[in-house]
């Protein structure tokens, strides 16, 4: 590779690292009580989380912001079919991310999914979306789904997954094979959302 092509993937790199150092701002650490810890992503200000249905669990929620700041969260609306969940925690302020649309996302568009794999804060892992549509696993889940090529991990789950600008595509749910996981998109949160909570 020519000195031009090394200092063009440096830029890249110091680009990506800058979008997911401030997308982190918005990811939470979610414990029901038992061992363990889920992901959650702040998407209002006033203290709004989506996560997975399957992360919360118990009504019982310990929710840890970025800063290290432990709050009581409150399960504000449940939909086990989609696997999601809205958390609202006593906060103001807090840093969201922005939702795009189904129509800007497609296959081989370059994605981050953040989470707490086995406890560990922060994690980040990327990859490419593959398809966007049904798996072909039988799932217990209805509507489609975001495939990319990526690892998810325990406590991936309820993250958000990025585009490359830092924008909010999908929530992180489960893997399906050692390089494919699986994520809820967020045009199906944004549906959620105003079904559950009328917004």
């Amino acid at each position: 590779m020519s000195e031009s092509s090394f200092e063009l993937l440096d830029q890249l790199n110091s680009e990506l690292a800058a979008v997911v150092g401030m997308a982190q701002r918005s990811l939470v650490k979610i414990q029901n009580g038992r061992s363990g810890a889920g992901a959650g992503t702040i998407i209002h200000p006033d203290g709004l989380i989506i996560t997975n249905a399957h992360v919360v669990g118990s009504k019982r929620l310990k929710v840890t912001l970025w800063d290290g700041e432990s709050l009581k969260g409150r399960i504000v609306a449940v939909d086990r079919k989609m696997d999601l969940a809205a958390v609202s925690v006593d906060a103001k302020d807090l840093p969201t991310l922005k939702i795009v649309g189904r129509r800007e996302i497609q296959p081989g568009q370059w994605v981050a999914a953040l989470g707490h794999p086995w406890g560990v804060n922060g994690v980040v892992t990327a990859g490419t979306i593959i398809a966007i549509g049904s798996p072909v696993e039988r799932l217990p889940y209805e509507g489609e789904l975001i495939q990319a090529g990526l690892r998810l991990r325990p406590g991936h789950s309820g993250g958000p997954m990025l585009n490359k600008h830092g924008d909010l595509v999908g929530i992180n749910m489960m893997i399906t094979g050692p390089e494919v996981g699986l994520a809820v998109p967020a045009e199906s949160v944004k549906k959620f959302l105003k079904q559950a909570l009328g917004s």
